[in-house]
């Protein structure tokens, strides 16, 4: 019996409490409780008894980057076998779309805000717009995974259908849901959000890999000739997916993968950092950056560590399946979770009190030799809507689509 095998699991693990109100369920409801705990990986919990201090960086130097102008000198070779590329079918694209919108004051899947001025024009429907262009050059679609969360996947799915795709073909869109990981107080026990549900959240941007072969979509893309992925996220709305000239410049460059980086416009900027760490490619987030890489220069005086990433990366997948021994580090990060507590109340905390477990897809970087760092122009690549307001806000990302002619 179901109930027998979770019993003695959570017994091992120290975490019978999720039992707890178990006899006031439904039959219903207590079935979907054991399943979901079934499916819990309480291995991860072993990371709370380690009280491991935060890794220490290896060896931190520069990496080389294709310049604008060097993408330039060879910008037409690059197309060819970009557009080459598409329009045989081995070029696909992930949207991860797995979060919602809370941060802009927005209780909904984040794809789904109005980015429009004079009329609606959502965050999923300038993406769609953004490929589009590259399907009307190749005259060929590119498959479109779309990765959301057990949270907001019927309302994505639902919005897609309502708007018809936005003009995308549904041939070529395929939606899957993202691993989850349970969330914990900082004793490592998992909280619950209500009396028959754990606390659960997505497991980082660098979940989207894994996701995908469990849920048999890898699989079925390989079988079709997919070769690349281009791995990008929901909220920049200037981002161009698919890219032909980063497509084929990857190619050319006989790396594994590729990443889209902008020019830093300040060095406390806050984003992550692109270099090479102990010889093989990183990236160091904003938060980990010391005085004396933010103000190093090159030989020309120059920022050493200058480039930021955006999010937007190129892999071969079969290449990336080679590295499927090495395990993404699992982060454990400190977080505000809502929980029911031991009397049946919900809780809503205004500090932070535990933590969530993230994969993330900067640390499947590090697992190559090497990686091409591609700059793209920033005013033309890079607005993303991350701020109710200020820097990297609605207000910043209106004006930068204004600014490259978009119709707001």
């Amino acid at each position: 019996m179901l109930y027998n095998e979770v019993y003695e699991k959570l017994e091992k693990y120290g975490q019978l409490h999720l039992l707890k109100f178990y006899d006031s369920l439904t039959e219903e409801e207590k079935e979907l409780l054991l399943e979901e705990i079934n499916l819990v990986d309480f291995d991860l919990l072993s990371l709370c008894n380690e009280n491991v201090e935060v890794a220490k960086k290896g060896k931190i130097e520069p990496i080389s980057v294709l310049t604008v102008s060097d993408i330039e000198k060879n910008k037409d070779e690059y197309y060819k076998l970009g557009i080459k590329a598409i329009k045989a079918g081995k070029v696909g694209a992930v949207l991860l779309a797995g979060g919602q919108g809370t941060r802009l004051g927005f209780d909904s899947p984040k794809g789904m805000l109005n980015v429009g001025i004079t009329k609606e024009l959502y965050l999923f429907e300038v993406l769609i717009q953004n490929i589009m262009e590259v399907v009307k050059k190749a005259d060929a679609w590119v498959p479109l995974l779309i990765m959301t969360s057990v949270k907001n996947n019927d309302d994505t799915v639902a919005f897609f259908e309502e708007n018809n795709y936005f003009g995308y073909s549904k041939d070529y869109v395929t939606f899957f849901i993202q691993e989850m990981a349970p969330s914990v107080d900082y004793n490592g026990k998992i909280y619950m959000e209500e009396k028959g549900k754990l606390s659960m959240s997505p497991n980082g941007n660098g979940g989207w890999y894994l996701s995908l072969a469990k849920c048999g979509i890898l699989s079925k893309i390989k079988e079709q000739g997919v070769e690349w992925i281009n791995v990008f996220s929901v909220d920049n709305v200037l981002q161009k997916i698919a890219d032909p000239y980063f497509v084929g410049a990857t190619i050319a460059s006989k790396y594994s993968v590729g990443t889209k980086v902008i020019k830093k416009a300040a060095p406390d900027e806050k984003v992550g950092v692109i270099c090479k760490e102990d010889s093989k490619p990183s990236i160091i987030e904003y938060y980990e950056l010391t005085e004396e890489i933010m103000n190093s220069k090159d030989e020309n005086g120059e920022p050493a560590y200058n480039y930021g990433v955006t999010l937007n990366y190129l892999f071969n997948i079969y290449d990336l399946e080679k590295k499927k021994d090495k395990q993404i580090p699992v982060h454990m990060v400190e977080k505000k979770i809502p929980y029911m507590d031991e009397n049946g109340s919900y809780v809503k905390p205004e500090a932070p009190n535990g933590h969530k477990f993230e994969t993330l897809v900067l640390d499947m970087i590090h697992m190559f030799d090497d990686v091409l760092v591609y700059e793209s122009i920033r005013n033309q690549e890079f607005a993303p809507i991350k701020n109710k307001e200020g820097v990297d806000s609605l207000e910043s990302a209106r004006k930068l689509l204004l600014e490259n002619n978009y119709k707001l």
